[in-house]
């Protein structure tokens, strides 16, 4: 979900081209596998567009191609950062550090709260997306 919500923020600010956004699994459990239908369910309630989206495991390669690699919670943070090697350039976030929370998105295929999740991803899109632009106007 956080893919297409991070997705919408862009382009409702219409910068959709220059950004890119991907997500990435840390563990191979959902690899290969498409989004979960109750998500789907979730951003349509919340107009949010989709696209087919088959799920890839990170790799240590992504470290050097993205400026942000963000997690959901502590375990992939942790499964991310042993995949990466380390974080020497603070790359690595868990998403609602951008709100100044230390929670973690609870996983929502095991709890079944998809309306929860959403609204703890899009505040963490939007403070995310809001760092980022602020950051821009720094420099």
């Amino acid at each position: 979900m956080a893919e297409f919500v991070m997705k919408d923020i862009v382009y409702q600010n219409k910068l959709g081209d220059k950004y890119i956004i991907e997500s990435a699994a840390a563990t191979n459990d959902a690899v290969g596998m498409t989004m979960d239908l109750r998500a789907k369910r979730e951003l349509d309630k919340h107009h949010v567009s989709y696209t087919t989206h088959i799920a890839r495991k990170m790799t240590r390669e992504d470290y050097q191609s993205y400026d942000y690699l963000v997690c959901m919670d502590e375990e992939n943070f942790l499964d991310m950062n042993q995949i990466t090697g380390g974080d020497p350039e603070q790359k690595e976030y868990k998403l609602l550090a951008f709100t100044g929370s230390h929670k973690d998105v609870d996983d929502p295929w095991y709890t079944g709260d998809f309306d929860t999740a959403y609204k703890e991803i899009r505040q963490g899109c939007e403070a995310l997306f809001n760092q980022i632009e602020s950051k821009k106007e720094e420099e």
